[in-house]
């Protein structure tokens, strides 16, 4: 039997755990907006149907590569990365609606969900720089500038 050695990559443990529950916030409002922009994505009608689709799959696709950098970041720093809906209603900002809403209820939405992420995210940065994780605080710094910069361009369609 194999036992996994003491991660010692310059972070204490008690850090290591604090990043890596916050980073569980980030992926789950993540993957939240995820679900949402592709749900948005496939039931869009209208007359901007073609330009909302197009700009919901642009968003989606970024997203199904940050989720998975998210949770190997997770990985790295020795902890399981959430990946359940249950965990992840129970860890996002994110909130979910019933039923289908207008283009314009879309954009409103999404721009709230996309907001949300930043909050998280703002939340955890000055954590990773206080604990000198560098690694952790660069990913939540992109994170930062990808949502922030959805967020001005589904404004700015409405």
């Amino acid at each position: 039997m194999s036992q996994q050695s003491e991660i010692n990559i310059g972070l204490t443990n008690t850090e290591r755990e604090q990043v890596a529950t916050g980073l569980k916030h980030l992926l789950a409002d993540s993957y939240t907006l995820y679900l949402k922009t592709h749900h948005h994505h496939w039931n869009v009608t209208g007359p901007r149907f073609r330009d909302l689709h197009l700009l919901f799959e642009e968003q989606y696709t970024e997203l199904a590569t940050a989720v998975d950098e998210i949770a190997e970041r997770i990985r790295t720093l020795g902890f399981a990365a959430p990946g359940t809906y249950r965990e992840f209603h129970e860890l996002t900002r994110v909130q979910e609606h019933e039923g289908l809403l207008d283009a314009d209820d879309m954009l409103a939405d999404l721009v709230m969900a996309q907001e949300a992420t930043v909050t998280s995210a703002r939340a955890l940065l000055p954590l990773t720089q206080d604990a000198g994780d560098e690694s952790s605080a660069s990913l939540i710094a992109d994170r930062l500038a990808i949502h922030e910069k959805a967020a001005w361009m589904l404004r700015s369609m409405r």
